[in-house]
């Protein structure tokens, strides 16, 4: 009898929201199984009872190190610093590696060392993990740095508009759920101070600024400006790009070019000239949902990315990033639509 080999996985911080997409998105996958799903803070506890919508897993968290994995492929859901420490003897034993973490996301590591306050004592050979940019890069790869959660809506957003040579800068505003912060509740996330509240923070020093700009400047000479908040919602980036185009367009005409830029990517879907992206159609799939392109008597152009910051901002682009590195179809798993309302 035939029997199938399915592609062995590992999850290093799985008790995270985070780890927590990871595991919901590759029970459903045909072709994976995941052997190991680790926490020290959960040892020996069953994935269900810190994960409750993953009853049907019949799994426990385990505090394996990564030298004891032998496993195809490990996703790492660590902090940033701690990546980098655990990375390099993976790849060495010939793991492919999926890394959450900033930890290699950077070509220029002065900047991952001025912006994370870290030195990094083990650079590798990294590709980026966003497919719109570098799918192909993928497909070989053994290490790929998921991008951050802001960037991916913001660079997405403005990829068309530098590569036409129409903005000179870009100013992205960005509103993200609650759950961008982690699982861990702190004095910001704290229901009674975010419930009716918007709050800015980071407002010029963001981590996030310098990934937006190292990476649309692939595209041409741009700078960047990015200012992010936290809103009262769970899930959910919307990202609202302003610029002032530096020659005459209309708005349908920006709108055809985003659509010329993305009529082949099986997750960004681009909407009518004015039709303004909603968190809530994006919620829990890995779609990226590009509108408005709107155009005021300033001359100021105004367009609208949204997606969800754990699936598309984390860890839906991890597992497609995953099919990529492993020769599976990019959306297989991920083929689900929004939750709207």
């Amino acid at each position: 009898m035939y029997v199938r080999n399915m592609l062995e996985v590992a999850i290093i911080g799985a008790s995270g929201y985070t780890g927590g997409e990871l595991l919901r998105f590759l029970h459903t996958h045909g072709e994976v199984e995941v052997v190991a799903a680790t926490s020290r803070q959960y040892a020996d506890t069953p994935i269900r009872k810190v994960h409750p919508h993953l009853q049907d897993m019949n799994l426990e968290f385990t505090n394996q190190s990564p030298e004891d994995l032998n496993v195809d492929l490990v996703f790492t859901a660590t902090p940033h610093g701690a990546s980098m420490s655990i990375v390099p003897g993976l790849v060495e034993r010939g793991i492919k590696v999926v890394d959450l973490s900033g930890d290699y996301r950077f070509d220029d590591l002065h900047l991952y060392e001025k912006w994370y306050g870290l030195k990094h004592d083990h650079p590798l050979e990294a590709v980026y993990g966003l497919p719109e940019m570098y799918r192909d890069e993928i497909k070989k790869a053994n290490l790929v740095a998921n991008p951050g959660c802001y960037p991916t809506g913001s660079i997405l957003a403005g990829i068309p508009l530098v590569k036409a040579g129409l903005v000179d800068a870009l100013i992205a505003d960005s509103k993200s759920g609650v759950s961008g912060a982690g699982i861990k509740p702190t004095p910001v996330t704290h229901y009674p101070n975010i419930s009716d509240n918007i709050v800015p923070y980071a407002v010029t020093t963001h981590r996030h600024l310098p990934e937006i700009q190292e990476k649309l400047q692939k595209y041409g000479d741009v700078r960047v400006s990015f200012t992010p908040h936290l809103v009262p919602a769970i899930r959910g980036i919307i990202t609202t790009l302003h610029s002032f185009p530096n020659q005459e367009i209309t708005s349908d005409e920006i709108q055809k070019m985003y659509q010329e830029q993305y009529h082949d990517e099986p997750f960004v879907r681009v909407l009518d000239t004015g039709e303004i992206p909603r968190l809530s159609a994006v919620r829990g799939s890995n779609f990226c949902h590009i509108g408005c392109f709107e155009i005021d008597e300033n001359g100021r152009l105004v367009v609208v990315s949204a997606i969800d910051n754990l699936v598309k901002g984390a860890s839906g682009a991890a597992v497609a990033n995953m099919n990529l590195m492993c020769g599976f179809k990019e959306n297989m798993s991920l083929e689900s639509c929004g939750l709207h309302p």
